[in-house]
C-alpha cells in the first residue's frame, strides 16, 4: 500500500479489528459489516481440540497454531505477540501451569479489555494482557523464554523492526514459533492497494525468502520452516478487487499465498 506511511496502516488495521470486536460483542462478527469476511476468518485452524481453548477468546483471525510447535514448557516466560482476545495466551498458559508467566500484547484497545474479560472470568493469576505495537513492545529486555505470535508480524508496516523488538525481549537461548501469511510470487496491484486486505492479513504478506531471511538478520539462527500449507482466496473475494481477466491472470501466474509456522532461536551469548 504504497500511497499510505506507517502510521495510517496502524490505524487501519487497529480500526478494522476494534470494528471485529464490536461486531462480535453484538453477536454477529464479521458477517455483519466489517468488510468481506472471508478477508479475515479465512486461514483460521480449528483450536477446538487444544487444551486451554476457550471459545470467547477465540475470534478465528489466525492462521495457524503456534502453540502446538512452540516447546513451551512448564515454568517458562511466554508472549503473544499480538494477542488479540487471548486464544493462544490461554493454550499457553495451560503449557506453563501456575509456575509460568504468559504476556498478550496487542496495539487494540478493545481487543485488550476483552482479553482481560476473558481471563479475569477463568480466573488466572499468570496471564496479562499489555496495551502497546509489538514493534516497541511494553517488556523489558532478555525476559522472555518463548514467543508466539500467529498472523500478526505481516500486519507490520516495519517488519523488520518487529523482528527487532521480539530478539529484543527474548532470553539468550529463548525462541519464537510464530505462524504469518507470506507469498510466493507477486500479488495483483489492487490487491496490494487495498485495505481490507491489509488488515485481513493478505497484502501485508512478503515473500517466504525475505520473510526468513529477516528474521535472519534480526540475530536468530536456527530459522526455518516448521510446517506450510498453500491458501487458496476464493473468487467471490478476489472479485471484490479484481476484474475476471485480472483473476484468470492470478490464476495463470502460479502465485500463491502460504500460511507458515516458522522457528528460531535467539544465540546465546
Amino acid at each position: 500500500m504504497s500511497n499510505q506511511n506507517d502510521k495510517e496502516l496502524k490505524e487501519i488495521v487497529k480500526q478494522k479489528y476494534d470494528e471485529i470486536v464490536r461486531k462480535e460483542d453484538e453477536g454477529c462478527g464479521c458477517a455483519c459489516g466489517c468488510g468481506p469476511e472471508t478477508s479475515y476468518t479465512i486461514f483460521s485452524e480449528d483450536y477446538s481440540g487444544l487444551e486451554g481453548y476457550n471459545p470467547d477468546a477465540d475470534l478465528n483471525l489466525g492462521c495457524g497454531m503456534p502453540t502446538e510447535l512452540s516447546d513451551i514448557h512448564k515454568g517458562d516466560t511466554v508472549v503473544d505477540l499480538g494477542s488479540g482476545a487471548g486464544n493462544d495466551v490461554f493454550v499457553a498458559r495451560t503449557l506453563v501451569g501456575e509456575s509460568g508467566q504468559v504476556f498478550g500484547i496487542d496495539m487494540t484497545e478493545s481487543m485488550v479489555e476483552k482479553a482481560r474479560k476473558n481471563a479475569k472470568k477463568l480466573g488466572f493469576k499468570n496471564v496479562e494482557f499489555r496495551l502497546g505495537d509489538i514493534d516497541d513492545m511494553p517488556l523489558e529486555n532478555d525476559m522472555i523464554d518463548v514467543a508466539v505470535s500467529n498472523c500478526v508480524l505481516n500486519l507490520l508496516p516495519n517488519k523488520k523492526q518487529g523482528f527487532s523488538e521480539m530478539f529484543r525481549v527474548l532470553k539468550p537461548g529463548g525462541h519464537f514459533c510464530v505462524s504469518d501469511i507470506v507469498t510466493k510470487g507477486s500479488l495483483p496491484e489492487n490487491i496490494r492497494e487495498a485495505a481490507e486486505m491489509y488488515a485481513g492479513c493478505v497484502s501485508g504478506a512478503i515473500e517466504q525468502d525475505d520473510y526468513v531471511n529477516q528474521l535472519s538478520e534480526a540475530g536468530f539462527t536456527d530459522v526455518k520452516i516448521a510446517k506450510s500449507r498453500t491458501i487458496n482466496l476464493p473468487d467471490e473475494l478476489l472479485q471484490e478487487y479484481l476484474s475476471d481477466d485480472e483473476i484468470a491472470s492470478y490464476r495463470a501466474s502460479g502465485s500463491t499465498l502460504l500460511s507458515v509456522t516458522v522457528t528460531g532461536v535467539k544465540p546465546r551469548k
